[in-house]
């Protein structure tokens, strides 16, 4: 398979999980971007702490 099916094998799969497990789906969602923010707060602190 060349990267064009496997982008949409990849999207037709979220597609599928969004739609047969909607609270899980959130909550992936969530949770990736709660430790998106977290990894840019650390990230803040220690350009921060830079002299």
């Amino acid at each position: 398979m060349n990267k064009k099916h496997m982008k949409i094998v990849g999207i037709a799969f979220a597609v599928w999980y969004v739609i047969t497990r909607p609270e899980g789906a959130a909550t992936l969602v969530n949770s990736t971007l709660g430790g998106l923010g977290g990894a840019a707060e650390s990230m803040s602190q220690f350009v921060s702490a830079i002299p």
